[in-house]
């Protein structure tokens, strides 16, 4: 838990711009874009790159390198996320009526429950820099693996354990979660997208700088 303004840091040292350590990986960073939740361009998302700390990079490169002999690349949707990001998040929440993008995101849900379920956070993992969303992308097709339901669906169907898949998405879930789990990676039980490295290095610290590699390379 945040006990005061310390734990937000805008110290950018310990982290790397993510395919600068993982070859071939694919970037889709939705919060730089307008196709996401919110439908606007997210608080602190200066570049539409994926930003990581080294330790969960290294680990990430060991998952890639499992997925790139079965003919598979990671992509990704997000990595680190400011803390001004969740706090525009949380306002979007409480004060904002707009809803354009709930038949897209949230189609059964009403925006107060996204917070209650669990699906938006007021704190998140993201903020401390080893947590990321992802999938799997087939090399031949160059089209992401089918898992059911699409990344930031808020609903059950987005739940990795979920039955009311096929079997063959099921097992796309399952291909995923292993070798992330196998390589030093813990799930969240709401979401088949989204991982965070067991060990990480700020467990109790939440990062404030940009996502930007400019703003990195100082």
């Amino acid at each position: 838990m945040i006990k005061n303004a310390e734990h937000f840091k805008k110290d950018p040292s310990g982290f790397v711009v993510l395919a600068d350590h993982v070859p071939g990986i694919v970037q889709e960073i939705r919060y730089h874009s307008t196709f996401n939740f919110i439908g606007d361009r997210i608080d602190g998302y200066e570049e539409p790159v994926a930003l990581l700390t080294i330790e969960a990079a290294r680990a990430l490169k060991a998952v890639s390198g499992e997925m790139m002999v079965q003919g598979l690349r990671l992509k990704v949707f997000d990595a680190y996320r400011p803390a001004c990001a969740v706090r525009h998040f949380v306002l979007w929440g409480i004060e904002d009526t707009d809803i354009r993008m709930k038949p897209y995101f949230y189609p059964e849900l009403q925006k107060q429950e996204l917070f209650e379920r669990g699906y938006i956070a007021k704190q998140s993992s993201h903020s401390r820099g080893s947590a990321v969303d992802l999938t799997l992308l087939d090399m031949k097709t160059g089209k992401e693996l089918d898992m059911g339901g699409p990344f930031d669906l808020f609903s059950e169907v987005s739940h990795p354990d979920y039955k009311g898949v096929t079997k063959e998405q099921y097992d796309n879930r399952m291909l995923l979660q292993r070798t992330m789990l196998r390589n030093g990676f813990l799930p969240l039980d709401c979401e088949w997208w989204h991982f965070t490295l067991k060990d990480e290095p700020y467990p109790d610290t939440y990062f404030e700088f940009p996502v930007s590699a400019e703003y990195l390379r100082k």
